[in-house]
């Protein structure tokens, strides 16, 4: 099958669109089929095509993590994509190279399969600020029922974001595809050991402390002060603890977050690792041996699947799109705000090591379902369906 994939986002962009679109591409080309994975171009203002990758030109938003907006059509893409004639056009965003994917869609009279990744209303204030925010949340909804009625096919990554999709009026058939990854990538046998002793050093991370892992964006979505306020709680309570809080990645809110550690009086506790680079995040996890998260606006929770692969124990706010993947007390663990993290920690950090093999080896159960085969063989199921609806 010739498929062409159309996202907004892409590696080398850090963000949980850009590393499953990487996954779908690399996952259906080890499957045998043929890909086009139509892009932004980071790189430079120049149109170019390279290892199956068309890359558009646009304007950088410095406002929106550096996101690059490309405009609604590329002659040049157009053509090469005329001559690859796929059989499907997935769309996987819903800005420039989104619209452009539609567009190529009606133009070579191919079905298209549209997936939704995210919950929108959850960032509306990065354009409105604060004001008209309910106002612009509306919008949202009237602009994804309006996108919706446009493919042949819908997808979710989690039951979470096809209940958001009902919620704002969205009544056509919707499939539920977890994004497939490529776990091998985190396994420890697979990590290179001397890079890791090398990250440990340029980060000053003591060998005798337990290393408290955030890793993703920077951003206020994450509610990562609640991770910072908590953690401030157990040290208040534990002053001789044996814990450091390592965080992973850049974002609007790093300076926010190093003020905010300095007011807690914990600075000297976290440690401010800034954005590393897609192939190194195996390495950084490695780092860890408790992942933290606080976010609930996550639709299926890439990361944490990422750092079970990598033998981290997760300690979680809990959110209703993690309960068919993590399961209290079995694979990991949730906790319900920063008055609840510092005893949820204790306990995680009090576990013997064979309770805490157990619960490693119950988080390698838990992501089979999310393996790159499973996935390829529940999307392939979607295009049969969007095609036969054009026969």
């Amino acid at each position: 099958m010739r498929i062409a994939i159309f996202s907004d986002t892409f590696p080398p962009e850090i963000n949980g669109v850009a590393t499953s679109c990487y996954s779908h591409m690399k996952t259906l080309e080890n499957h045998g089929h043929e890909v086009i994975m139509v892009t932004t171009n980071p790189f430079s203002n120049q149109f170019s095509y390279i290892d199956h990758i068309i890359r558009i030109p646009g304007i950088e938003m410095k406002k929106f993590y550096g996101y690059r907006a490309a405009g609604f059509y590329s002659p040049k893409a157009m053509e090469l994509l005329r001559a690859f004639h796929p059989d499907i056009c997935h769309i996987q965003n819903d800005a420039g190279i989104g619209q452009f994917g539609y567009i190529v869609s009606n133009r070579l009279n191919v079905p298209s399969v549209t997936t939704f990744h995210t919950a929108y209303e959850d960032y509306t204030h990065y354009a409105t600020k604060g004001y008209f925010d309910r106002f612009a949340k509306n919008m949202v909804r009237v602009y994804f029922r309006f996108l919706s009625r446009r493919a042949d096919e819908l997808v979710t990554p989690s039951e979470k974001t096809k209940e958001y999709m009902r919620s704002i009026g969205v009544d056509k058939f919707i499939s539920v595809v977890p994004t497939g990854i490529d776990f091998s990538r985190f396994y420890e046998k697979n990590i290179d050991k001397q890079k890791v002793v090398e990250a440990k050093e340029k980060l000053h991370l003591p060998e005798n402390k337990k290393v408290l892992l955030f890793l993703g964006r920077v951003a206020p979505e994450k509610s990562i002060d609640v991770l910072l306020r908590g953690y401030a709680n157990y040290i208040a309570g534990h002053k001789k603890h044996d814990t450091v809080f390592l965080l992973v990645g850049g974002g609007p809110s790093l300076t926010p977050l190093k003020n905010l550690a300095k007011e807690l009086g914990i600075a000297k506790d976290v440690i401010f690792a800034g954005p590393v680079p897609p192939k190194n995040v195996p390495i950084y996890y490695s780092l860890g041996d408790i992942f933290l998260s606080a976010s609930i606006t996550e639709t299926q929770g890439l990361t944490f699947m990422e750092a079970m692969a990598s033998r981290l124990v997760l300690l979680i706010r809990y959110d209703d799109a993690l309960a068919d993947t993590v399961h209290d007390g079995k694979d990991g663990f949730f906790f319900q705000d920063e008055n609840d993290f510092s005893s949820k920690l204790e306990r995680v950090l009090s576990l013997d090591e064979k309770t805490l093999e157990g619960i490693r080896k119950n988080a390698d159960v838990s992501i089979e379902p999310y393996s790159m085969d499973k996935f390829a063989e529940n999307i392939l199921k979607v295009y049969a369906r969007a095609i036969r609806k054009n026969w």
